[in-house]
């Protein structure tokens, strides 16, 4: 990429003010904490329902970062750097993309569907990597922004391109469409995921067709449902189990031992295939790969060599506990230049070790010269502040000069025989190398072993639940998850590394050994205790952690210890009782409370909040809205005669879906987080989180 800024102006009918009209952009970023060649990057600062990049911006000048994407120059900000004024930075990113795609002229292959799409895209990476030089979408980067990303991710090495494109509702495939500009089309399925954000199946089905409009030629399951939608200048080349008319028929399977073998008439003629799957949706899945083979014809002895070799593809990277209180990263079944940032991304976000160490093998197909490949990856190990380097390969082993603290081998059976000299502990590894490597047998060695039943957490999951919640605030509302008893037995250091990653507000816990446990973990979020017994105050202030105060005798205890200890403004949270009398300052209470705070310097209401009773029983609807009424008057009260602007919230998890008018500064996600309803329709739409 090299694309200046004046080149910048009218690709995105920006109005800029700036500093340098010739700087080159040859580095696209959207996220403050992972950036490289901080010169030449444009920053595009998106504005989400929780968080707005433009007040990173001052930050990131002081780094280095001279070149912007926004909605409005921040205060203090102008003559310092370049700004590409616009409407919508998502917009402008979108239109950045397309503009670059439109650069390039090889293949593209586009992939839609309900299901399918990320395992169909690793899949053909994996087949047809051996012929091209592929770029293809990290992970699942099929979104509003991942596929834009994805799309500038191209350089000119690259000679054929794999992206995934994903939509809820309507008016976004348009749109997705104009970046990727497929050539060749694959719809993998259409089935209920996302039936939500579609008034009927018919629509569903023209939305996800909009992506093709343009393809030479579309591949899918025969149907005529979509075949009324494929374009008149695009091809249609379909595959069947029961249509002979398809010009792929799939006449039988057969399976024994974990093997299902494929008969299928193709131009006439016959042929097997044998794949390692015996579900209905890998099979599905295969027979989308074999047609991208048979579109590129390749020959019959091929395809059988490659698709044997087929794995399961897993969705997301693997975070396992390790040997020597070791936190490992496994992403062991690839290893290309732009997961390899991906993976790092996820390292960096991993903060409860200092100590930072990858595994990395060679890395294949990316289109660079080995020397400039490898001076990249040195540069992306820098950035991300890594430890150590453990390269596996003949030629990572060539290059070990590029990095700073480096050991090499030259393959995994030589990695393990020294394995007991290399001195993994407490740290965080990052496990990367391509298949052919078999690191699983390095992640089997660092794993850590147990023989009790292991309950697993899908952190994909969590992440899904908690922007379902969140698409429920209104703008500017804050959000407090519940990680208290340890994220409900689920986990809570890692789930609230998780929660910082996506930038919530708040945590809360029981108890302060809780929140001390969190804060030694590396957790920089304001954490809430919300049961802290008088015996923990000197801790809970030592750690920073801020105490729910719920009586007048706890915050005579409190103060008592707050003002030895010569504090000023330390942040508490009061809690009223509105109705559920089990913990909280009745109204009664409220002006010895009022009067105990006037002029107090020592603590800061931090927020006041209260608890419902009953926000989960429709029949009971009446008393929760007078326990919102009532923290609604006593709030104010204590806002008004003691002159502070403190966060007020009372919304637990059902509170969210059923009192959406009252919301407050803040809301309080609990089990809710976990996939857990107590309204059937809403449960639908949460996922399970964790699994034995």
């Amino acid at each position: 990429m090299s694309i200046t800024i004046k080149n910048s102006i009218s690709i995105l009918d920006a109005k800029w003010f700036g500093i340098h009209p010739e700087a080159i952009i040859d580095n696209i970023s959207i996220d403050s904490r992972s950036l490289q060649n901080n010169e030449h990057t444009l920053f595009f600062a998106l504005i989400g329902p929780n968080n707005d990049a433009h007040h990173y911006i001052k930050d990131l000048i002081a780094i280095g970062v001279q070149n912007f994407v926004v909605t409005h120059v921040p205060e203090d900000c102008e003559n310092q750097a370049n700004f590409l004024v616009v409407k919508n930075t998502l917009v402008a990113l979108q239109q950045f993309a397309a503009y670059y795609r439109s650069l390039f002229h090889f293949p593209i292959i586009g992939l839609t569907g309900s299901n399918g799409k990320t395992i169909v895209k690793e899949w053909l990476n994996f087949l047809l990597s051996p012929d091209y030089n592929v770029i293809r979408s990290p992970k699942s980067y099929n979104s509003q922004v991942g596929v834009p990303l994805s799309v500038i991710a191209i350089n000119e090495k690259h000679n054929l391109g794999i992206f995934e494109a994903g939509i809820s509702t309507v008016s976004e495939m348009d749109k997705l469409e104009k970046i990727i500009k497929p050539t060749i089309g694959v719809l993998t399925n259409i089935g209920s995921s996302h039936d939500e954000g579609f008034a009927y199946l018919e629509e569903k089905i023209q939305q996800k067709m909009l992506l093709f409009q343009d393809a030479a030629v579309l591949i899918y399951q025969k149907s005529t449902q979509i075949e009324k939608y494929i374009s008149a200048q695009t091809k249609a080349f379909s595959w069947s189990f029961k249509d002979e008319n398809a010009d792929v028929y799939v006449f039988k399977k057969e399976t024994e031992n974990n093997e299902t073998t494929l008969s299928y008439l193709y131009q006439s003629n016959s042929y097997q295939l044998k794949i390692p799957f015996i579900d209905k949706a890998s099979i599905e899945n295969a027979i989308s790969s074999l047609m991208v083979l048979l579109y590129f014809n390749y020959e019959s002895s091929v395809i059988q060599s490659r698709m044997e070799m087929l794995f399961p593809v897993e969705m997301r990277l693997e975070v396992k506990n390790g040997i020597n209180n070791c936190s490992i990263i496994d992403d062991s079944y690839s290893s290309d230049f732009q997961s390899l940032k991906i993976a790092l991304d996820v390292l960096e976000s991993q903060n409860q070790f200092q100590k930072k160490t990858v595994i990395l093998s060679d890395i294949f197909q990316s289109g660079f010269p080995n020397e400039q490949l490898y001076a990249k990856v040195a540069q992306l190990i820098v950035s991300n502040k890594i430890n150590r380097v453990i390269g596996i390969g003949e030629t990572i082993s060539e290059f070990k000069d590029q990095f700073s603290n480096c050991i090499t081998f030259k393959n995994t059976a030589e990695f393990i025989s020294n394995f007991e000299k290399l001195d993994f502990s407490n740290e965080s590894i990052l496990i990367k190398g391509a298949r052919s490597f078999q690191f699983e047998e390095i992640v089997t060695l660092l794993e850590e072993k147990t023989h009790e039943t292991v309950l697993e957490i899908n952190l994909n999951a969590i992440s899904y639940n908690l922007n379902f919640f969140k698409s429920k605030l209104k703008p500017k509302v804050k959000i407090m998850l519940m990680v208290k008893a340890f994220g409900y037995g689920n986990g809570g250091l890692e789930i609230a590394k998780l929660l910082e990653h996506h930038k919530v507000d708040y945590l809360g816990v029981a108890f302060a050994d809780e929140g001390i446990s969190l804060k030694n973990g590396g957790i920089k979020l304001p954490i809430m205790v919300l049961n802290p017994e008088s015996t923990s105050f000197s801790a809970i202030i030592q750690h920073r952690l801020e105490p729910e105060i719920y009586s007048l005798k706890g915050l005579h205890a409190f103060l008592k210890i707050a003002r030895q200890k010569n504090l000023q403004h330390f942040p508490i949270h009061i809690k009223l009782d509105t109705g559920m009398h089990r913990l909280g300052f009745e109204e009664n209470t409220i002006d010895e409370l009022i009067s105990t705070l006037k002029g107090n310097s020592t603590v800061k209401i931090q927020s006041i909040l209260s608890h419902m009773a009953t926000s989960d029983e429709p029949k009971h609807y009446d008393f929760a809205h007078s326990q919102i009424q009532l923290f609604d008057r006593l709030s104010t009260k204590i806002k008004n005669e003691l002159d502070v602007k403190p966060i007020r919230h009372i919304l637990n998890t059902s509170g969210i879906s059923n009192f959406p008018d009252t919301q407050f500064d803040m809301v309080r996600l609990g089990i809710g987080l976990y996939g857990v309803s107590n309204d059937a329709n809403e449960q639908k739409y949460l996922e399970n989180v964790g699994t034995l």
